[in-house]
């Protein structure tokens, strides 16, 4: 499931079940209740205060449903067809974040003008999430996970080469120390990139693209008709991989197979819980610790030993990253202090 923030400018590191993601889409916030009638101009946001160490623990949660999901769902597809694993994830992921959201809000939540843009963003995180998945098939789910971490610096050169951004020394400094990393991890070689390695790539090629194309959605759609279209959408686009193959799964593995969706949908909550409470920059870093998590489960399940390779570019990709979070930041706050162009 995508998780982004409000902040057009600021990369966010995440995932990805979906995958690692930048901040220049859209915000699934958490489900809340709508602003009475009578009030439709009444905002909660002045009242925000920040509570940063909740937060952290918001965004360590969200890291380690992330983990579990990626690891129930590379067990679940050595079992069932991938299209089966999908369904069943983004339908359970509907059904939960309806229960939260449609109570508050009603059929309401789904008004939009942008529907053209919301389906395409659907789409393209059915496919983004179909790609990381296979990618958890194929190799270990840390690689995949650290692979993925670059969906930032996609966005960010696709920003410069598509959109013509000014990109600075700092900015492109981060990119080719980012892309260098990633070659790392995937290690080319004699036996050129692996399969899963690719479909990683892919994912974090495909995220990194919606995340620029669908900019500035939030100024205009509410968190939740963001959160409740995706989920839609994506739902709707998955339903059609069952057609090429299903397998009537056990009563145990049908549970693990919603609990997949259950695990976004939490994630989703804890992710948007902590940006919530604290600033993008506070708790966004932390969620790096995904990694963590799926180095341990890789290890305890499958006996995946992180590699050098894997622990350096990881490493590099991390870092990379957090400058890129750091600069965009500083970035931001110059303009809106100087009111003027900054060269990033």
């Amino acid at each position: 499931m995508s998780t982004e923030t409000e902040d057009d400018t600021v990369p966010l590191i995440a995932r990805a079940g979906s995958a690692p993601m930048t901040a220049s889409a859209s915000a699934p916030a958490e489900p809340a209740p709508a602003a009475p009638a009578a009030q439709p101009s009444v905002s909660t946001s002045s009242a925000r205060v920040d509570n940063i160490p909740l937060g952290i623990l918001f965004m360590i949660g969200a890291t380690v449903m992330f983990a579990l999901s990626s690891a129930l769902a590379k067990w679940q597809v050595a079992l069932y067809p991938v299209g089966e694993v999908m369904a069943f994830r983004s339908i359970s992921s509907l059904l939960v974040c309806s229960l939260f959201v449609l109570p508050f809000t009603g059929l309401s939540v789904f008004a939009t003008r942008k529907v053209h843009q919301h389906v395409a963003r659907g789409l393209s995180q059915a496919i983004s999430q179909t790609l990381t998945v296979l990618a958890v098939s194929l190799m270990p789910i840390a690689g995949a996970i650290a692979i993925g971490f670059s969906a930032p610096l996609f966005a960010a050169l696709i920003s410069v080469l598509w959109l013509g951004e000014r990109a600075g020394p700092v900015r492109w400094a981060a990119l080719l120390f980012g892309f260098v990393g990633v070659l790392i991890v995937t290690e080319p070689g004699a036996d050129s990139l692996s399969l899963g390695a690719l479909f990683a790539l892919g994912n974090a090629v495909m995220y990194g693209s919606v995340t620029v194309a669908v900019r500035g959605m939030t100024k205009t759609e509410s968190a939740n008709t963001l959160l409740m279209w995706q989920m839609l959408t994506m739902s709707f686009f998955h339903s059609f991989l069952l057609l090429f193959g299903f397998r009537m799964p056990t009563p145990i593995d049908a549970l693990m197979l919603v609990g997949t969706g259950v695990c976004n949908a939490v994630q989703q909550y804890f992710w948007t819980k902590a940006l919530h409470l604290a600033p993008t920059t506070a708790v966004s870093p932390f969620y790096y610790m995904t990694l963590v998590w799926a180095m341990v489960i890789g290890f305890l399940v499958w006996g995946d030993q992180p590699t050098l390779a894997l622990l350096a570019g990881s490493a590099i990709v991390i870092v990379s990253g957090l400058i890129l979070l750091w600069h965009e930041a500083q970035q931001r706050k110059a303009k809106q202090a100087g009111g003027g162009q900054t060269g990033s």
